[in-house]
């Protein structure tokens, strides 16, 4: 059994990542990934009870979050889709791990999403939470959406000036706090469960990932130059074929979910939908026992 407390630390692409590891070294992987403006607590809840289900459970740091680190300092710090992408195979493949569960929500769901249209053999099975379909289609990004959907996006339009780059830069849990009251109505965290989360945002590259990442999904700022190749298959928008459960919180404050399963059309394989009654956008930590449930219904 892996021992779940400590992080580990191995080399995957351009990164040095930094994960937690529970659960049989021998059992089927669960890879379990947080999103903006969260860390690995989010997902840790859910790793022990799978650990202890047998599943062997690793939960990554994304790019720019806690101890992950860029290996040069000459690498863009994007914070694009096809980066994130190709940071999960690439640990994937450090690992040595041919094919595993995938479970994400926000920025962590977009590289689930990403591995399991564009390299369907690695993923055993996907679970998305919130937008299941989560690939940006940067093509369309320009369109407006109705006014009060517009509202809720303030802080990605807020981080395209330079004082929303010094708002992050000054005032990261802070701004953290202010989400995830708006995006979980119902969650009653406190300010030690902040606390552990927002110590990931000191990553040195934090600010610049972020930056960059809700920049460049609106054409913005371009992407890197050396994920363009990934990009140009995601502008595509391919449907996903793996084994799918879709976990919705029916209080999510980014995109409320609607009167029935929209994105069910971009998926062409087995397919679940599932609404969590008074569950916000972090489902992970909010719900862990639905979200490790998922994952083991497609073990």
């Amino acid at each position: 059994m892996a021992e779940a407390g400590s992080d580990q630390h191995l080399r995957a692409g351009v990164l040095d990542v930094a994960y937690r590891e529970t659960g049989p070294a021998d059992g089927p992987p669960a890879i379990l990934l947080h999103g903006f403006p969260y860390d690995i607590q989010a997902c840790l809840p859910a790793a022990e009870r799978l650990a202890g289900r047998g599943v062997r459970c690793l939960v990554p740091y994304l790019r720019g979050y806690g101890p992950t680190r860029f290996l040069d300092d000459a690498t863009p710090r994007s914070g694009e889709q096809a980066a994130l992408g190709a940071d999960l195979l690439a640990f994937m493949d450090a690992l040595g791990i041919h094919q595993a569960v995938l479970a994400g929500y926000d920025w962590g769901g977009r590289a689930a999403c990403v591995v399991a249209a564009l390299w369907p053999e690695r993923v055993r099975g996907l679970v998305s939470c919130g937008s299941g379909y989560n690939l940006h289609d940067v093509a369309r990004s320009g369109r407006p959406a109705a006014p009060e959907s517009e509202s809720r996006l303030w802080y990605q339009y807020y981080f395209h000036t330079g004082r929303g780059r010094a708002g992050l830069t000054e005032n990261r849990a802070g701004i953290a706090e202010l989400l995830w009251r708006q995006w979980s109505p119902h969650w009653d965290f406190d300010a030690a469960t902040l606390a552990r989360t927002t110590a990931s945002f000191d990553n040195p590259d934090f600010v610049e990932v972020v930056i960059h990442s809700y920049r460049v999904r609106y054409g913005v700022v371009p992407g890197d130059p050396a994920y363009a190749a990934i990009e140009e298959r995601l502008a595509a928008q391919p449907k996903i074929g793996v084994p799918t459960i879709v976990l919705e919180g029916s209080d999510g404050g980014v995109f409320p979910p609607k009167s029935d399963d929209g994105d069910a059309v971009r998926f062409s394989g087995p397919y679940r939908y599932r609404r969590l009654p008074r569950i916000g956008h972090n489902v992970p930590q909010e719900a862990p026992e639905a979200f490790a449930q998922a994952v083991l219904d497609l073990m």
